[in-house]
């Protein structure tokens, strides 16, 4: 296999090196490394990154080809610097058993442009009455270590209880959509003063952080690993932040949009706003930060939800939730965490790379950039700034909110054990 010096970058935000890749291996790093016999690739102080992990990734297939596929889907994964994306169980059919997780696996390994890791269903159709076969996924050729019902929440306290007690056998983690269900029937966005105004049903921030209050004590009490997927306000923050302190075994993300996006964005009542869970107030964006910052939240998840033309493009009511993220994801964390001084690039690794592959058990991903460790790479120009324009994603969906926003920061190139996926930010 090919060689490839990649010369002068930053790695992990840090003095200018070389890495030198020799095939799906990094083979050294350091300064004035020989260029013989390699293709070069002129860094020119571009950050180096491992290759990006996401935990909380919709790729649609199969059932919702019309808004992405596995091959769409990490061709955008790849344009957005990722290397591995764990692919969430509400397809059609849902992917509550080995055969319908070995067929997404499958379908990842042939895309070449990314791994891609199955997450099971909790429950049987993700109807929350019956566990699925969590045991015959986590043996399939898939190896499915994470598990969750996201879209819906598994609201059964019982059946959650039943949950994390399975996986804890094989070192699984159940992660949950944080949502009671009674407490958003009807609900439109946050519930706050802009709802009131709007005359919009209200989505309040107890409906989250109850289930999230409820389900870090029954992992304490099982001994078991909860995941909250898109933590979204203040009052989370805190459940979480006293959890940890306790000793709970909990992890969580943060969505790039709840990072910076505020339901004020509502007023507009365009439907690329409507997301699941909803854009909160400033003080939770802040809060949001702090705690990405803090560690208290874990990780940044895209949540990356795509969805076709006609979806989308129809009054606020009848719209579809959810959002694009892969191809901006890294973008908006520059926006939000690093130029705001609150992150370090070697923070976003830990947080969009490192810690997402450890509670993924992603193997051979969110490894560091040293020699003998695998080339899952990417580098960032995070010197440029430019406006989004979703007519250029790789994405299948165009259901962007940052459409026309000016954005710091771009993936130049990406590698998968070694191969090169993006050259010059196109993808090969």
């Amino acid at each position: 296999m090919s060689k490839t010096l990649i010369r002068g970058a930053k790695v992990l935000g840090g003095d200018p090196q070389d890495v030198l890749i020799d095939g799906a291996v990094v083979e050294a790093v350091g300064r004035n490394l020989p260029a013989e016999g390699a293709e070069v690739v002129e860094a020119d102080g571009k950050v180096l990154l491992p290759g990006l992990v996401d935990l909380h990734t919709h790729l649609r297939e199969p059932g919702r080809e019309d808004s992405e596929t596995v091959l769409t889907g990490t061709r955008a994964a790849a344009s957005g610097g990722y290397t591995n994306v764990f692919a969430m169980a509400n397809t059609f059919p849902v992917a509550d058993t080995a055969g319908v997780v070995e067929q997404v696996w499958r379908l990842g390994q042939e895309s070449g442009y990314c791994d891609v890791q199955p997450i099971g269903a909790v429950t049987v159709g993700l109807e929350g009455a019956k566990l699925a076969e969590l045991g015959a996924m986590h043996e399939s050729a898939a190896g499915v270590t994470v598990f969750s019902d996201d879209g819906k929440c598994v609201h059964d306290a019982v059946i959650m209880r039943r949950a994390l007690e399975y996986v804890k056998a094989f070192g699984g983690v159940v992660a949950q959509h944080a949502q009671e269900p009674r407490l958003t029937e009807g609900a439109q966005m946050n519930e706050g003063v802009v709802s009131a105004e709007l005359g919009l049903g209200g989505w309040p921030a107890v409906a989250e952080e109850s289930v999230i209050a409820r389900d870090v004590l029954l992992a304490e009490h099982v001994g078991s690993r909860v995941h909250i997927c898109h933590l979204s306000t203040a009052g989370s923050v805190e459940i979480v932040r006293w959890a940890k302190s306790r000793g709970i075994d909990v992890t969580a993300e943060v969505t790039p949009h709840h990072l910076l996006l505020t339901d004020e964005l509502v007023r507009s009542y365009n439907p690329v706003y409507k997301v699941n869970p909803p854009l909160r107030t400033e003080r939770d964006v802040m809060a949001l930060r702090e705690a990405l910052a803090d560690g208290t939240i874990d990780i940044v998840a895209t949540d990356h939800a795509p969805h076709p033309h006609e979806d989308k493009d129809c009054e606020w009511a009848a719209a579809a939730m959810g959002m694009v993220g892969l191809e901006t994801a890294l973008s908006v964390v520059q926006e939000t965490m690093v130029d705001t001084g609150l992150l370090d690039w070697a923070g976003v690794a830990d947080r969009m790379s490192f810690k997402p592959a450890q509670i993924g058990q992603a193997t051979g991903h969110g490894r560091p950039v040293s020699a003998g460790e695998p080339a899952n790479l990417t580098l960032v120009e995070s010197a440029y700034r430019g406006q989004v324009d979703p007519a250029g994603f790789a994405s299948r969906s165009r259901n962007t909110p940052y459409e026309g926003r000016e954005l710091p920061g771009r993936v130049t190139h990406t590698w998968l054990r070694g191969k090169a996926t993006l050259v010059d930010g196109k993808l090969t």
